[in-house]
């Protein structure tokens, strides 16, 4: 798995790339709600540069693969742990969560993947995240 500095755009983009991929489908509505908040504005990557990332991730986890036919499932804890830790700026990790978590919902639909991986970045951050619109409903039914 490739790197990224600590704190870098792409460091970022990565994580809310997984949390798309997450599900096993990357919806046009996961992607124009990004888009919708000028993601890749907001974090200074150039336009293009969060399909860069993306396809970088899928690359690397097409990588680590081997015989498992589920694309994530070379994403272990040590390698989440990696991951989370190139965003240590707590600015950037609240903007990392309330992207990945309005691309999660954009579908009105919260996977259980995705809500896994908000809530192991909110665990590894120590954040108490709990976006507003999200219920205890939608977290029963991902969970």
């Amino acid at each position: 798995m490739r790197s990224y500095p600590r704190n870098s755009p792409e460091a970022v983009a990565r994580i809310v790339a997984l949390l798309l991929i997450s599900d096993g489908h990357v919806s046009r509505s996961e992607l124009d709600a990004l888009h919708g908040l000028d993601m890749e504005q907001e974090l200074s990557l150039p336009q293009g540069g969060f399909g860069k990332v993306l396809h970088g991730l899928c690359e690397d986890l097409w990588m680590g693969m081997h015989e498992q036919r589920v694309l994530t499932a070379s994403i272990d804890g040590p390698t989440l742990t990696l991951l989370f830790a190139e965003v240590t700026d707590p600015e950037l990790r609240r903007k990392t969560l309330e992207f990945a978590y309005t691309a999660a919902m954009a579908d009105s639909h919260l996977a259980p993947s995705e809500w896994w991986l908000m809530n192991a970045a909110g665990q590894y951050w120590q954040m108490g995240f709990m976006p507003s619109g999200i219920g205890h409903y939608e977290l029963a039914q991902a969970a």
